[in-house]
């Protein structure tokens, strides 16, 4: 959904109309209030932000997936090492350091 210059309000406008804006929300709108000209907080619809919420979820899950794959490619291919020497070397080094 795009802003248009009507969803931006200062937020002294915000503070003086409150209830019209949450209506406004609740029907649809996002609204961008400003402080000092500046963009300060966004207003939305609480189950937009659910919305906003899973899908920040489901990307980080596909993320995960994506290297797992990635690790389980590796693996198939042959580039591992083995854990125990691995973490013995970063323990060296980190005494070292």
């Amino acid at each position: 959904m795009t802003i248009s210059a009507s969803d931006v309000i200062p937020l002294s406008s915000a503070r003086a109309n409150f209830s019209d804006l949450a209506e406004e929300v609740k029907g649809g709108a996002e609204k961008l209030i400003t402080k000092n000209g500046e963009a300060y907080i966004a207003i939305i619809d609480a189950k937009r932000l659910d919305y906003y919420h899973r899908l920040e979820r489901e990307r980080i899950h596909l993320l995960l997936i994506d290297e797992a794959s990635k690790g389980l490619d590796d693996v198939v291919a042959g580039r591992t090492k083995d854990a125990k020497a691995t973490l013995k070397a970063i323990k060296k080094r980190r005494t070292v350091a």
